[in-house]
């Protein structure tokens, strides 16, 4: 299947998550690259932190390693560019600074290994894509490399590929459901009250909770003196009352903020995120919340357009390659699902 000719006839910029470490992320990466090659794709690449060393520097096993090839665009710390075994030639030095130093952007003259760093805050990450689009990238793939799933943002790229596998557990049908699980919060609808949007929208970046009561102009808004979520279940109960229509979260929505609200406000009362990537509630909980009421809208969603799988666990154990794909394919209808080491 050539993937990579499917997503660029759709998407221009494409991040690249795991479910969690050793998900099989970056070869899926390298698999990727490997398709521009084949398919005369111009690449630029960059990623959320840092990518591309032999040893991954928190569990210190082995990992993939990123070869890059002429024509390449990447961005590259300056720590790290007299490291890459690649000809790099700069292009230019940006404003983006890193633990490793500045961050450079540039061009692969001679193939070879690369460990690729990038912006951490998402506005930058597409400030440096649409540089590398200016440069004559085709496509740019954003490596998710800090915090798997939360750098799914859908304010970094266009849509991602999801990678998953063995690592999350032994059971095959567990592994199937959770990658269903994440796949479904990532594409919750997306709030479409027009009033109730242009309520939230001016403070969409000052994270406060606020409450959305219907009015002859839209709606009135009580602003509470919350800066996160964290902690804000019990004084959300206080507040929500049968004149509240939607609550906005800007932070996290966990199993502690929706335990402390009463059950037959969470029926009456929609809550709206900024995106998915707030939700860190478990799979199971998830279930019994929708089954009980709980509405759930978000300002923008995220559109997932592939899915990989790796049937190899670090810890010894394995699945069958086309089973587990089969399994993954049935829980998430729909979205292209492969094993990029076949």
């Amino acid at each position: 299947m050539k993937l990579l000719r499917e997503l660029s006839k759709n998407y221009k910029t494409i991040s690249i998550v795991g479910m969690a470490k050793n998900a099989g992320k970056t070869t899926a990466l390298n698999f990727l690259i490997e398709e521009a090659l084949d398919e005369d794709v111009r690449l630029g690449i960059t990623s959320t932190g840092r990518d591309g060393e032999s040893t991954d520097l928190v569990t210190e096993t082995e990992k993939p390693r990123v070869y890059l090839y002429e024509g390449t665009l990447v961005s590259v710390p300056r720590k790290l560019y007299e490291l890459a075994e690649a000809g790099l030639e700069i292009i230019s030095m940006s404003n983006y600074r890193t633990a490793l130093g500045e961050l450079l952007l540039c061009e692969v003259k001679s193939e070879g290994y690369v460990q690729i760093a990038g912006p951490v805050a998402t506005a930058d990450t597409r400030k440096l894509c649409d540089e590398m689009f200016s440069h004559g990238a085709e496509l740019v793939l954003v490596d998710g490399a800090i915090d798997r799933k939360s750098v799914a943002s859908p304010d970094s790229s266009d849509a991602i590929i999801l990678s998953t596998g063995a690592v999350l557990s032994r059971d095959i049908k567990k592994v199937a459901r959770e990658t269903a699980h994440v796949v479904g919060l990532y594409n919750l609808p997306v709030l479409d009250d027009d009033d109730a949007k242009a309520a939230i929208l001016p403070f969409l970046d000052e994270n406060r909770i606020l409450l959305l009561r219907k009015s002859d102009e839209g709606y009135d808004i009580e602003v509470l003196d919350l800066k996160t979520s964290l902690g804000a279940g019990r004084i959300l109960d206080e507040h929500i009352d049968d004149s509240v229509s939607f609550v906005f979260i800007p932070g996290a929505l966990t199993n502690s903020v929706i335990e402390s609200i009463n059950p037959s406000k969470l029926k009456k009362t929609k809550f709206i995120l900024k995106d998915p990537t707030k939700i860190f509630i478990d799979s199971v909980t998830w279930k019994q919340l929708i089954k009980r009421g709980l509405d759930i809208k978000v300002i923008k969603n995220i559109k997932v357009c592939a899915v990989t799988v790796n049937p190899i666990s670090p810890e010894g154990y394995s699945f069958d390659s086309n089973v587990l794909q089969a399994e993954v394919e049935k829980a998430v209808p729909g979205i292209p699902v492969i094993d990029v080491r076949k």
